[in-house]
């Protein structure tokens, strides 16, 4: 069985911590920031982990199993 290929979208928008979680950008920080308060947008550039319910999918994504 062939070498299951990387997502390269995904590749570029998720990160593998060393535990083996798998991080993500928040969203809602790439325009219209006038109006959302400043420790709102401080909130929005930290990354977080992906859900539960994505982590199989992503994972599958990035390359996992």
């Amino acid at each position: 069985m062939p070498k299951m290929k990387t997502h390269k979208a995904a590749a570029k928008r998720f990160r593998l911590t060393g535990t083996g979680k798998i991080l993500r950008r928040k969203a809602y920080k790439s325009h219209i920031l006038e109006k959302k308060s400043p420790g709102r947008k401080r909130r929005l550039g930290k990354s977080t982990l992906v859900s539960d319910a994505d982590f199989k999918r992503v994972g599958r994504m990035l390359g996992g199993k």
